[in-house]
């Protein structure tokens, strides 16, 4: 089983440094809490500043409700609560990210947005064997820049699975 894993995570490595021709593709960072994560521009819509939602109930806590975008309906999902880690107030940093993600739109709240990266294949490393969790399921790979770590999500798990249903949204 972890050699399936392994080998799904390598296959996506590959798959996401092979985007652009180049060798090189483009990440959005951003932050919760203290931790950096990227995800690939292309799932990326457009990034907004936080505003009202309207919650639904009976939902998972970490869905917080809708919002009306330009006329279209749309789930937010609050990546802190998603990931286990503690609520928090959002401040003027905070932003809402509408991604693409198996053909819906849904946004995200994240702490802050921190820029747009071009990064190099040979800048991703897999995920350590003996991460567990969060890491086996939803990481698709480290990547080194100068001075820190930059986790790389798979966005698509993380609001594709089976136990997050915006069907009824």
């Amino acid at each position: 089983m972890a050699s399936v894993v392994q080998d799904s995570q390598e296959a996506l490595i590959q798959e996401l440094s092979h985007h652009g021709g180049s060798g090189s593709m483009q990440l959005v960072s951003f932050r919760l809490g203290q931790e950096e994560y990227g995800v690939e521009i292309t799932k990326v819509q457009e990034i907004i500043l936080m505003g009202e939602i309207t919650r639904v109930p009976q939902t998972p806590e970490y869905i917080k409700g809708l919002i009306n975008l330009r006329s279209t309906v749309i789930p937010i999902v609050d990546l802190r609560l998603r990931f286990g880690l503690m609520p928090q107030e959002p401040t003027d940093e905070t932003r809402i990210m509408v991604v693409n993600v198996r053909g819906k739109t849904i946004g995200i709240i994240v702490d802050a947005v921190s820029e747009v990266l071009r990064i190099h294949r040979d800048q991703i490393a897999p995920p350590p064997p003996t991460v567990a969790g969060l890491g086996q399921k939803y990481l698709t790979g480290l990547v080194k820049l100068d001075k820190r770590l930059l986790i790389l999500l798979d966005i698509e798990r993380i609001l594709g699975d089976d136990d997050t249903d915006f069907g009824g949204m």
